[in-house]
C-alpha cells in the first residue's frame, strides 16, 4: 500500500474527515479496498446487524412536465395526448392496494405542471393522510416551481403543505449538484444553489429530507464529489438529510443517450459516498438500476438500508429497466447477505 492510502486508511479508521482532495483520490483506489473501507464506516455508524426498508409505492400524481430534462423518458409536454393528471379514483386503487401490502407511507412526485392548483396539492395530501399514509413527497424542483406558480415565500408554501399533510420530502431532482452540468441535462430545473436552498428551508422547519445523486451520464468523477460535499457541508449546517441514494443513469429512450454506468462503478461511487458523507446516518441501495443481486453485493459497500419495496415505480421503468422485488424477496436478500431485516417508515423510524 501506498503512503498516501496508508494515510487515507489511517484518517477513516481514526473517523476523521477527508478533505476534496483526499476524496479524489479514493477513485484510484482497487474496489475491494474501497468497498472493505466503505463497510467499515458502514459497521461504525451502524453495528447493528440490520438492514432497513421501506413498503411503499411510487405515485406520479401527473406525468405532464415543462422542465424537458434529457435524461428522461418519463415526462409529456403540455398538451401531449399520453399526458395525464392521476384521478380520484385510481389514486384510490392504488392506496387501498399499500394498504393491503401493510405499507407505511407514499412518495408522491410528478412533474412541473402548471395546470394545477395549490388547492389541488393542498387536496390531493389530504386525501393520502386520510387512509393513515405518510407522504414523502414533492422534490425540490417541484418545490421551488409551485413557489414560483403561486408567488409564495419557499417558508409559506412548505408549511401550507406541512399542514396539509406533507412529513418529509424526497431528493430527487438533484441529479449532479455542479451547475455545468445542470445546464447540459436539465438547465429549466433549476441550479444546485436553489436545489439546497429547498432542503435548507425544508430542515429548518423540521422536515426531514433524503439526498440523491444520479450519476453516470455528462459528469466528471471530481464533479460528483462536488456534489457531496454540498450535501455534506448543508447536512453540517442543518442535520435534516436522513439518507443518500446514489444511483446509475439509465439512458434507454431519453433525449441524453449514451451508456449505463456498470456495477463497478455503481459499488465504487456507492462506497466513495459512505467514506465521504460521514454526517448522513444512512446510505441507500439502487436495486431497481442495479437489480438485486448487485444491491445485495452493496450492503458490503457502505449501505444499510435496501430501498423501497416499490409497488409501482414509473420513471426508471420508463427507460426500460424493469427490476421488481417484493416485500418478501427483501427480506430474502437481506438474510442471505447476513443482515436483519426491518420495516421503517420515510424518517427511518422503525415500524
Amino acid at each position: 500500500m501506498s503512503p498516501e492510502s496508508q494515510h487515507l486508511e489511517e484518517k477513516i479508521g481514526a473517523a476523521d474527515r477527508l478533505n476534496f482532495a483526499e476524496a479524489g483520490r479514493l477513485w484510484d483506489l482497487d474496489l475491494l479496498t474501497l468497498g472493505r473501507w466503505a463497510d467499515a464506516v458502514r459497521q461504525r455508524l451502524h453495528p447493528e446487524p440490520r438492514v432497513t426498508y421501506v413498503v411503499d409505492r411510487n405515485i406520479n400524481y401527473t406525468n405532464i412536465c415543462v422542465s424537458g430534462c434529457r435524461f428522461c423518458a418519463f415526462y409529456r409536454p403540455p398538451g401531449h395526448p399520453e399526458g395525464y393528471v392521476l384521478d380520484r379514483p385510481a389514486l384510490e386503487a392504488k392506496l387501498l392496494e399499500l394498504k393491503a401490502h401493510r405499507g407505511s407511507g407514499v412518495l408522491l412526485q410528478g412533474g412541473l405542471n402548471p395546470g394545477l392548483t395549490l388547492t389541488y396539492y393542498e387536496e390531493l395530501l389530504s386525501y393520502i393522510r386520510s387512509f393513515g399514509l405518510a407522504v414523502h413527497g414533492f422534490s425540490p424542483p417541484e418545490i421551488n416551481f409551485l413557489a414560483r406558480q403561486f408567488s409564495l415565500p419557499l417558508a409559506d408554501l412548505l408549511r401550507r403543505l406541512m399542514a396539509a399533510g406533507l412529513s418529509s420530502i424526497p431528493g430527487g431532482g438533484a441529479e449532479i449538484l455542479a451547475d455545468r452540468v445542470r445546464r447540459e441535462i436539465s438547465p429549466r430545473k433549476g441550479s444546485s444553489l436553489e436545489w439546497l436552498t429547498v432542503m435548507a428551508a425544508a430542515h429548518h422547519l423540521g422536515l426531514k429530507t433524503s439526498a440523491t445523486m444520479m450519476f453516470g451520464h455528462l459528469e466528471t468523477r471530481a464533479e460528483r464529489l462536488e456534489h457531496l460535499f454540498k450535501i455534506r457541508d448543508l447536512q453540517d449546517r442543518t442535520g435534516g438529510f436522513t439518507a443518500f441514494i446514489p444511483w446509475a443513469y439509465q439512458p434507454g429512450g431519453t433525449a441524453l443517450g449514451g451508456e449505463a454506468a456498470g456495477a463497478v462503478e455503481y459499488l465504487r461511487t456507492l462506497a466513495v459516498s459512505r467514506l465521504v458523507l460521514d454526517n448522513v446516518p444512512h446510505l441507500q441501495v439502487s436495486w431497481v438500476t442495479q437489480g438485486p443481486k448487485i444491491a445485495q453485493v452493496a450492503l458490503s459497500f457502505g449501505a444499510d438500508d435496501f430501498g423501497s419495496t416499490m409497488l409501482e415505480e414509473n420513471v426508471v421503468a420508463a427507460t426500460g429497466v424493469g427490476f421488481r422485488l417484493d416485500r418478501t424477496e427483501i427480506e430474502t436478500l437481506i438474510r442471505e447477505a447476513g443482515y436483519e431485516p426491518r420495516g421503517r417508515d420515510h424518517r427511518y423510524g422503525l415500524v
